[in-house]
């Protein structure tokens, strides 16, 4: 039964635009009004069993109202409608009941279920909405004994044994369907937490990330001994030409997988693809003393991984890789997209490294040979003449020692 009300309850106003969260929020309070429409029946049934017939009426009315409610919302999908009159007759017809009863105590204290519009707010529209719910529902509170008193003088004629049992009831399910508020309120938070957070990792190293969940602040630091790699597949502007959208994506987006997986191997940071550059980063935003030596063993790895991806032509891709190493400057910029990324000419010569070098090998500048040339092969390629720096010393990365 409770599967079926479920799938009845996801497939009232359901519509195919809307996004998880408010389609979760239509199926809750579906799912709500469906488990209270049949006690507000049974509600009505025991006070005109035992003579309360005024009394009766009003949760019936409620039933009526709120079955009315949803067949509207089936039909315009407009969900503020559903929200306002659930909330709203969720919040009147307990009052009038304990009104019509003689007060709180003559009634058993039924006014608790309106209780369940301000939390409602809260789980179906927003906290900031739900206070001035709240504050009807104090103030029906407070006048439901004089008010009772003054149009039902003679008080309820429910006995005094069946009045526990519904003073018991009215606690019990009012609790019930209020914990299963909260909880799936608090469980909808928590998972949209997670997926914000989620994305938030995805454009952003870790401790970056938790500084600016907690600091909104400018984000900038300078790190003094950092390496840094840029790649770029060997004409990839012809092969683009000659391929259609979806396989110049599905290309690179294969090759950039492989090499993401590389980066957490090595534990380096990745900092953004460019067209079809990859840009990596060691020493940021985690100081590591061999970071020159990880990002050349990666340099390394990620030729070969190249030449295991092929071009409509059949061969084998091929990457100019450039590296050089010094200080930077990392720091996010941007407020609605946020980017974390590294500025200096430390960048701006490992850019030069690549663009300047030779398809399928790695080069690298002097800052970047003075760490690793006692730990790899590197063999001099001369002075190469790089455009807005002038003359410069590289050499090719060959492999470990």
């Amino acid at each position: 039964m409770a599967r079926r009300t479920v799938e009845l309850a996801t497939a009232i106003g359901a519509d195919p635009a809307d996004s998880t969260d408010l389609r979760l929020k239509k199926t809750l309070l579906v799912t709500v009004a469906l488990m209270v429409l049949p006690v507000s029946i049974i509600w009505g049934a025991f006070y005109w069993f035992v003579g309360e017939q005024v009394a009766a009426l009003w949760p019936w009315m409620y039933a009526l109202i709120s079955l009315l409610s949803l067949v509207a919302f089936h039909l315009t999908h407009s969900f503020a409608l559903l929200r306002w009159v659930q909330l709203t007759i969720v919040l009147v017809a307990p009052f009038l009941v304990g009104v019509a009863l003689g007060g709180l105590v003559a009634s058993s204290v039924v006014i608790l279920w309106s209780l369940l519009a301000p939390l409602g707010a809260i789980a179906f529209d927003s906290p900031r909405r739900a206070w001035p719910w709240f504050l009807a529902y104090a103030v029906m509170l407070v006048l439901t004994t004089p008010l009772g008193a003054a149009i039902s003088p003679e008080g309820s004629t429910i006995p005094e044994d069946l009045g526990l049992l519904f003073l018991a009831l009215n606690v019990g399910l009012v609790s019930f369907i209020a914990f299963v508020l909260v909880l799936t309120f608090a469980r909808q938070s928590g998972e949209a937490q997670q997926r914000a957070d989620g994305l938030l990792l995805n454009i952003l190293p870790p401790e970056i990330a938790e500084l600016l969940k907690v600091d909104s602040r400018q984000i900038a630091e300078q790190f003094d001994d950092v390496s840094v790699l840029f790649a770029d597949v060997v004409d990839f502007t012809p092969l683009s030409a000659r391929l259609s959208a979806s396989e110049i994506v599905g290309l690179l987006d294969r090759l950039f997988t492989d090499f993401d997986a590389l980066a957490d191997r090595h534990g380096v940071e990745k900092i953004k693809t460019i067209g079809d550059a990859y840009m990596v980063a060691a020493g940021v935003p985690r100081r590591r003393p061999d970071h020159a030596q990880v990002l050349a063993a990666m340099a390394l790895e990620m030729c070969a991984v190249a030449a295991r991806h092929v071009g409509d032509d059949g061969e084998a891709l091929a990457l100019r890789i450039g590296i050089e190493s010094g200080p930077v400057v990392a720091g996010v910029i941007g407020r609605r997209k946020f980017t974390y990324d590294l500025w200096g000419d430390t960048v701006n010569t490992a850019s030069r490294m690549e663009s300047h070098g030779t398809p399928g090998q790695v080069q690298i500048g002097e800052g970047a040979h003075e760490l690793l040339a006692d730990d790899f092969v590197c063999e001099p390629r001369g002075m190469v003449e790089v455009k807005g720096k002038g003359a410069l010393r590289t050499w090719y990365l060959v492999g470990a020692r």
